[in-house]
């Protein structure tokens, strides 16, 4: 089962509802991020810490080299390819320049932006697994400006098997990604649900982790394996990773069980919590079945207003340029 149809199999979302009476007291501006009615600047957010200001960042000169980012977490259904989208259509809104890489044979991530890979002749599987490919022949450009995508389909799923036998197996998406590192500002790899050769190659490649965790305690339980993971790539393959944040998602500020999750996370990994959280809302399944991005399906919606702060932050923490 893919992201956007675990989402959409849930309850109905925090902002679509009426507000709890609380909130009532005063007027809450338009662009307020669920969590934070109450909070501006300097103001207590939702993961109970002080919300800094992420101001708009300066727009760029130039482009590149890109920093790398692994989107990561082996329990499916966290929001990780509707991260990828729509923090990527964030920062093109930015100016930046994006590359999202499809790296999961369910395809989400290519089907969310409108691109059909199963017509496909060439995917990121051919990059891996074939010679006499170059990645510019498989880039496909989106309907949103600034955003382009390699596409994955569902023979994806054997390049495991072939690339065990492979020399340097892990460093093969590094290898692929070599060419296009300097025309774009950031790469996002959309990895699939597990620990396998895959994410281990996208982990090799990158200069970063997001690792996107739904407001739920099960899925917890599984973040301690991917930093031990994430811990072990650094110190054999990958000196350079580290966890750019902890991306809170299907956030819902009116339950009891989200608001102990997000604290439960701060208490364990402090500052790599994003300040930023992401509140469940129907408006992402919505989106992936237009196929483009919640910035501009629905670009005054709370959520695309989220993945917007999103950006910002990321940015300001160093994240991207």
């Amino acid at each position: 089962m893919n992201e956007e149809s675990h989402q959409s199999m849930q309850s109905v979302p925090s902002e679509d509802l009426d507000p709890p009476r609380h909130a009532t007291l005063s007027a809450v501006p338009v662009a307020q991020l669920p969590g934070t009615e109450s909070a501006g600047s300097g103001a207590m957010g939702p993961t109970g810490r002080p919300l800094p200001d992420f101001p708009d960042p300066a727009p760029l000169s130039s482009h590149g080299p890109a920093r790398i980012i692994a989107m990561c977490n082996q329990k499916g259904g966290v929001g990780k390819t509707t991260t990828t989208i729509n923090l990527g259509a964030a920062l093109a809104e930015l100016g930046r320049k994006v590359l999202v890489i499809d790296f999961d044979p369910q395809g989400a991530l290519s089907v969310g932006l409108g691109v059909n890979a199963q017509e496909l002749d060439t995917t990121i599987y051919n990059l891996l697994v074939e010679r006499g490919h170059e990645i510019h022949e498989v880039i496909q450009a989106t309907r949103t400006p600034n955003l382009d995508l390699v596409p994955a389909n569902i023979d994806l799923s054997a390049a495991e098997v072939q690339l065990v036998g492979e020399v340097a197996r892990e460093q093969i998406l590094a290898r692929v990604l070599r060419p296009v590192v300097d025309e774009y500002d950031v790469i996002l790899i959309d990895c699939q649900p597990s620990l396998g050769l895959l994410t281990v190659n996208a982990l090799t490649a990158a200069h970063g982790v997001i690792v996107p965790l739904e407001c739920e305690f099960f899925a917890m339980r599984g973040v301690a394996l991917l930093i031990d993971t994430i811990d072990k790539i650094t110190d054999r393959l990958n000196p350079r990773l580290h966890v750019d944040g902890i991306l809170a998602t299907m956030y819902d500020s009116r339950t009891l069980h989200s608001r102990e999750v997000v604290r439960s996370v701060v208490d364990h990994f402090g500052e790599q919590v994003f300040h930023t959280v992401i509140s469940r809302t129907v408006k992402f399944p919505d989106a992936t079945l237009a196929a483009e991005p919640i910035t501009s399906y629905s670009s005054d919606h709370s959520g695309a207003n989220a993945y917007r702060q999103l950006a910002r932050e990321l940015i300001a923490r160093g994240g991207a340029a």
